[in-house]
């Protein structure tokens, strides 16, 4: 059985945690910062896990996370 290949792109933006879920960025923090406030901005640079309902997603992009 040949080796499965891992989705390089979702290899960059999904990382494993401890208890097996996927850490992931948040969106909308990369331009038109201006009209967003302090808090929002703060909340944004954090990082967040995916949901329940795409996990199956990622985990079949990642076959060895």
């Amino acid at each position: 059985m040949p080796k499965m290949k891992t989705r390089r792109g979702a290899a960059k933006r999904f990382s494993v945690t401890g208890t097996g879920k996927f850490k992931r960025r948040k969106q909308n923090l990369r331009h038109i910062l201006t009209k967003k406030n302090a808090k929002r901005k703060m909340n944004l640079g954090q990082s967040a896990i995916v949901d329940k309902t795409n996990e199956k997603a990622v985990r079949r992009m990642l076959p060895y996370a």
